[in-house]
Order: structure tokens, then C-alpha cells, then sequence
């Protein structure tokens, strides 16, 4: 086989196998909030929404607990407030 074919055929295996293997170290995760913002949460529900740094939730809405704050998509802080929220007193109960 010429060298040129052989060359191809091993970079085309090398992008195969980086392929299958999805090259781990390149996952891409997205913020909860932009950049300038903040993550709340509703009262007593699973909902939430991203509020202006220096500007208060609004109705309904209150911060996160200190260091119980989701900053990405999927991480262990989002994944836990999908089942949990806080109530009017600010406890964490299981969500509704």
C-alpha cells in the first residue's frame, strides 16, 4: 500500500476512535445563569430563574442556600434541587 493510503488510513482511524471514545476532556457544560447574573429558585416548586447581580429575586422567588447553588447544567447542585426545594421558612423539604 502506498504511503500515502497507509497515512489516511490511520488518521481516519485515529478520528474513528477519538470519535467513539467522545474525548472526554472537550465536555462542553452550560451555565445555569449568564455572566452579571444569579440563580433563584421558587418557593415550596422546582422552578427557578436568573436574577440581575445587585438586584433582589423577585415574589416567589429566594436565593439558593449558600454553597447549594447550581452553577452548570446537570451538576450535583441542579440535579439535587429538581427533587428538593425550600419552603416559606427556608427550609429544604422534598418537592411537591
Amino acid at each position: 500500500m502506498p504511503r500515502r493510503f497507509q497515512a489516511l488510513a490511520v488518521a481516519a482511524g485515529v478520528a474513528a476512535a477519538l470519535a467513539l471514545t467522545g474525548c472526554s476532556g472537550w465536555e462542553y457544560r452550560e451555565d445555569i445563569c449568564s455572566s452579571g447574573e444569579y440563580p433563584v429558585m421558587t418557593v415550596n416548586g422546582t422552578g427557578s430563574a436568573c436574577v440581575a447581580n445587585g438586584d433582589e429575586p423577585p415574589a416567589g422567588y429566594v436565593r439558593y442556600p449558600e454553597g447549594k447553588v447550581p452553577k452548570q447544567v446537570d451538576d450535583k447542585w441542579d440535579v439535587y434541587w429538581r427533587t428538593h426545594t425550600l419552603d416559606k421558612n427556608g427550609d429544604i423539604i422534598d418537592a411537591p
